[in-house]
């Protein structure tokens, strides 16, 4: 795995880290089997060959680090077996496990759901609850004390963050701008992809590129291989100390989790490849690597640029053509 920067690096800034994160989770399919784990499991876990198995394979080939924020929620419906099965092969393999959560667990049955799907619409005591009882339900299935958390959808608000900081937890990566003001809900600016502490809280938002007038997140699915670089050595540039890139369990796979997405695949490995390659400029991290993480960065977003914004369309037009046709 790749070592922590120096303290010289740490304290001029000039060697960002990358924090690769993969949201794993069960797809919730309505009108499923409720009593099936294992359809659910092959469709968004091992997704096509391409799932996590595949993922912790790539990352050991190239000695990197990746958190996978793993939902335990589907132990409401499935028992705690399947988020068991979900968590073995991470840890065996040495990545970190943290918390995801998707609310919608909860009141599902008869292949419906009966819950809301968004965190940010509970108030804080059902914040607690929930989260409480995700907690525990990890750590059951094997994982360590969880100290980061993601929600799922991005769903989290400023109720979230200090429901966090009561029962213990110093991460969240909730903060989308791409997603914000709904369901990313945070009361941070849009564009802050700076480490921020808020509400007794380190939030590590989800890195952002400007597209045109909007942005993206720096999503394997949603961005092309030169712009999720170019932000990296644009972070770099300006000192910022840690760029944050998602994917998911299932996201190499076309949608319905039937055949590999090959442009996704490329990227994936390319990315890694890459990574591998500039270690010693770009070390990837942990959580637990984060404690001292810079908290007083401006947040400077990757400018637009036409060829790079072309070439990711071109690809995503292929991809959507394409590859979800497998």
């Amino acid at each position: 795995m790749d070592a922590a920067p120096s303290s010289v690096d740490t304290v001029r800034g000039v060697s960002p880290r990358v924090l690769l994160t993969i949201d794993t989770e069960l797809t919730w399919r309505p009108g499923g089997d409720s009593s099936n784990w294992q359809h659910a499991f092959a469709r968004s876990y091992e997704a096509a060959g391409v799932g996590v198995h595949y993922q912790l394979r790539v990352l050991a080939r190239y000695a990197l680090k990746a958190c996978f924020f793993v939902d335990p929620m589907p132990a409401c419906v499935y028992g705690i077996e399947p988020v068991r099965r979900m968590i073995e092969p991470i840890l065996e393999a040495g990545q970190e496990v943290q918390l995801h959560l998707h609310p919608l667990w909860v009141g599902a049955r008869d292949g419906r759901t009966h819950s809301e799907r968004q965190l940010a619409r509970y108030d804080i005591g059902s914040q607690i609850d929930l989260i409480s009882r995700a907690r525990d339900m990890l750590v059951e299935a094997g994982a360590p004390e969880p100290i980061a958390f993601r929600a799922g959808n991005y769903s989290a608000n400023d109720d979230t963050l200090r429901a966090l900081s009561i029962l213990g937890f110093r991460f969240d990566s909730s903060h989308n701008g791409h997603q914000h003001p709904w369901p990313s809900a945070i009361r941070l600016p849009r564009d802050q992809i700076a480490p921020v502490e808020h509400l007794g809280m380190i939030e590590i938002p989800v890195t952002l590129i400007a597209d045109g007038s909007h942005s993206r997140h720096l999503q394997i699915c949603a961005v092309s291989l030169s712009e999720i670089k170019a932000a990296i050595e644009h972070a770099e540039v300006e000192q910022s100390p840690l760029v944050t890139v998602v994917t998911h369990s299932f996201e190499l796979a076309n949608r319905a989790g039937t055949a590999p997405n090959r442009i996704h695949v490329k990227r994936f490995e390319a990315l890694c490849e890459w990574l591998a390659q500039e270690r010693r400029r770009f070390p990837t991290a942990y959580f637990t690597d984060l404690y001292t993480i810079p908290l007083d960065k401006p947040s400077v977003l990757l400018p637009s640029a036409g060829l790079r914004r072309m070439g990711r369309l071109f690809e995503q037009m292929w991809s959507n053509k394409v590859e979800e046709r497998g």
